[in-house]
């Protein structure tokens, strides 16, 4: 896909695109890291610095960006005035300028409790904790520079950018580990990309965005997107609040362990995430929304199937593959992986998108807040029963039974019927022969 020409490339594919490069890069460095025999207290003090990261800004700049697309050129302070795809936007002025005072809060907050906050026995002003704090702050109001890139549509722009970035992430983040510099330094590379992604996005805000501050629009923002933001923590919570017990329980190594497995199958968040933030923009008029479901449904059944055979190739082979990846102290972590697998039956269909899109986000903080408690129960529960994989079943469990909700919502009270954006035929099929597979395994029926 992203060996396609650039001039073939649309605004779903461009953000696909842009997300798989950035597992791949992330995946690059983790084999790396294993293959070079640094140890797992190293590799597991690098993750808990990208997990902080992303503990403290994935829920508010999700929120903030997802209504930014959906307002774009269709919101009640600046209408309809800039029709032209050429036209300098205001709306992204004032993205910017949420997103950035966002970060200054959060980093201010950082620095605040930085000298009572902890890591595997590092306090206070450690290198650690000071340059997470660095990348938290640049690398959030950078994740707007692949927005512009399809609001504009220039998502040919948005590959060259994926390319020449990612391309000096690799090679910032694993040259000081290479060279036999401790792992902070690694650390400090993300920073350093950082900064030049913001120099970067400070010239798309020269080019295409008009200098224009209205705290009106930034009210609208914040209207559509607070439930969206407090949705997005705590339907995102789970993994982040299982990950901080961890943390918390366990040594780096244990950390390491852990993080190598619970994760889902990367290509389907990356390419579902890419679907329904494209996808966003799309539901402006009641014209356009027959027109646009029809859409998702098509793009979902294209992501389905190349994903649901990928997947169910992972789960036959995980255990050795993570031998193979990374080495033998890893092949733990397959047990968790490949629950986390199943997920995919609930990423690949796309309710909440179309809420999102038609601006009914509150819908989605309630059924966000059933979701948690619903996940918090079932964990009580499965952990007595599974261990510790049961966690990760729970987690399974509750993301397929808020979509459900999210489906039923849409069906009963807004008549669009599921049949519309969802291939329900192929989605029952290979959800099933995954579904399966796994109980066979789980089993040992089939071992490999």
């Amino acid at each position: 896909m992203w060996l396609a020409p650039k001039r073939n490339i649309n605004n779903i594919a461009g953000l696909q695109v842009f997300n798989i490069l950035r597992f791949v890069t992330f995946l690059i460095i983790s084999i790396v890291f294993t293959k070079i025999g640094l140890s797992k207290e190293q590799i597991g003090l690098f993750e808990i610095s990208v997990f902080m990261a992303s503990f403290a800004t994935f829920f508010w700049v999700t929120g903030l960006i997802q209504s930014f697309l959906s307002l774009f050129r269709k919101n009640k302070t600046f209408g309809g005035q800039q029709d032209s795809n050429f036209s300098k936007s205001p709306e992204i002025f004032n993205i910017f300028v949420l997103l950035l005072i966002f970060s200054v809060i959060v980093f201010f907050i950082g620095l605040a409790v930085q000298n009572n906050f902890s890591v595997f026995g590092i306090k206070g002003e450690a290198p650690l904790l000071t340059v997470t704090l660095w990348y938290i702050f640049l690398s959030s109001p950078a994740c707007l520079v692949e927005y512009i890139y399809m609001v504009q549509n220039k998502s040919g722009n948005t590959l060259s950018y994926a390319y020449i970035t990612y391309t000096l992430q690799l090679v910032a983040v694993l040259t000081p580990v290479l060279l036999g510099y401790n792992i902070v330094w690694a650390l400090r590379g993300l920073v350093l990309v950082s900064i030049v992604r913001n120099i970067w996005l400070l010239t798309l805000i020269y080019n295409y965005a008009e200098i224009k501050l209205s705290f009106s629009y930034m009210k609208e923002i914040l209207y559509l997107a607070t439930p969206l933001i407090f949705s997005t923590l705590i339907s995102g919570s789970a993994q982040y609040i299982d990950g901080l017990v961890v943390s918390i329980h366990y040594s780096a190594d244990g950390f390491a362990i852990f993080r190598y497995g619970a994760k889902e199958l990367p290509f389907v968040v990356m390419l579902a995430a890419g679907l329904s933030s494209a996808m966003l923009t799309e539901f402006s008029t009641k014209e356009k929304v027959l027109e646009s479901l029809d859409v998702l449904k098509r793009k979902s059944l294209r992501i389905m199937h190349s994903m649901y055979p990928l997947t169910i190739v992972m789960l036959l082979f995980a255990k050795p593959l993570y031998h193979f990846v990374f080495n033998e102290e890893f092949t733990r972590s397959a047990d968790v992986f490949v629950v986390y697998l199943l997920a995919i039956a609930s990423r690949l269909i796309f309710p909440h998108t179309i809420l999102i899109g038609l601006k009914k986000t509150r819908t989605i903080l309630y059924v966000s807040i059933i979701e948690v408690v619903v996940n918090i129960f079932l964990s009580l529960w499965f952990v007595k029963v599974y261990g510790v994989t049961g966690v990760a079943v729970a987690t399974i469990i509750t993301y397929f039974l808020s979509k459900i909700i999210l489906v039923a919502y849409n069906y009963f009270k807004l008549g669009i019927k599921p049949k519309k954006y969802i291939p329900l035929k192929w989605y029952i099929f290979y959800s099933s022969v995954l579904l399966i597979l796994f109980i066979l395994i789980d089993h040992q029926i089939i071992v490999i």
